[in-house]
C-alpha cells in the first residue's frame, strides 16, 4: 500500500520550518511519500477567521519558547525573526513555481534557513535578491515564475483546498482523510503510517 503524507505549509510559519526538518526522515522510516503543499497562510487565516499565535502577546511568548525546545529537541537551529511577521506572497508563489523543479527542496532550504535562522527581513525584496542569489538562484527567474499567472492559480488552489479540508493554521499534514496540525503532533502522524502497516 502507497503511504503518503500531503504537508500544507508556508515558509513564514516557524512550525513549519521546525516541521520540515523532521518530516523527511519520518516518511522516509515507513517508506512514505510527502506531498509538499505550499499555502498562503495569511489566506487560510482570512478564511478561517483564525490568527497567528503571536498575535496575542501571552500566546506569542509561550509559543516562542515552545519553538525553541522543540528546536533543541529536534536538534535543529532556529531563532526566531526579528521581522516577523514576514509577508510571504511571493515567496510561496516561488515555492509553487519550483514544486515540480529538482530545486523545490535547494528553494525551501534557501528561505526557511533565511526567515528561520539567520533572521534575513525577507519582507524586503533586496533581501530576498540577495538570499536567492548567494544560493544560486537568478532572482530574476524567481520573479518570473512569481508573477506567472497559473503559478499564481496554483497557490490560490492549493490554499483553497487546504481550507477545504479544515486546515486552519500550518503546517498542516494528512494522512489519507486524517488531519494532524502543528510540528507537535508529528507523532500522531508517524502513528498514522503505523496503523497503516498493520
Amino acid at each position: 500500500m502507497s503511504k503518503t503524507i500531503d504537508v500544507y505549509f508556508d515558509l513564514g510559519s516557524p512550525a513549519s520550518y521546525l516541521a520540515w526538518t523532521q518530516l523527511p526522515a519520518l516518511a522516509e522510516r515507513h517508506q512514505a511519500t510527502i506531498n509538499w503543499k505550499p499555502m498562503l497562510l495569511g489566506g487560510v487565516f482570512k478564511a478561517t477567521g483564525n490568527q497567528s499565535p503571536m498575535a496575542t502577546p501571552a500566546k506569542g511568548r509561550y509559543t516562542a519558547v515552545d519553538f525553541m525546545r522543540f528546536a533543541k529537541e529536534y536538534g535543529v537551529p532556529f531563532t526566531l525573526n526579528p521581522h516577523f511577521p514576514i509577508n510571504t506572497l511571493q515567496l510561496m508563489r516561488g515555492a509553487v513555481g519550483y514544486l515540480e523543479s529538482p530545486r523545490f527542496q535547494d528553494y525551501l532550504t534557501t528561505l526557511f534557513t533565511a526567515l528561520w535562522v539567520d533572521k534575513k527581513n525577507l519582507n524586503e525584496p533586496k533581501v530576498v535578491s540577495e538570499v536567492l542569489t548567494d544560493a544560486g538562484f537568478d532572482p530574476a527567474e524567481v520573479l518570473a515564475l512569481c508573477n506567472d499567472p497559473a503559478v499564481k492559480e496554483k497557490l490560490k488552489e492549493i490554499t483553497e483546498e487546504a481550507v477545504s479540508r479544515g486546515a486552519f493554521g500550518a503546517p498542516t499534514c494528512f494522512v489519507d482523510n486524517d488531519m494532524f496540525f502543528g510540528q507537535d503532533r508529528l507523532g500522531w502522524v508517524e502513528k498514522a503510517l503505523l496503523l497503516q502497516e498493520l
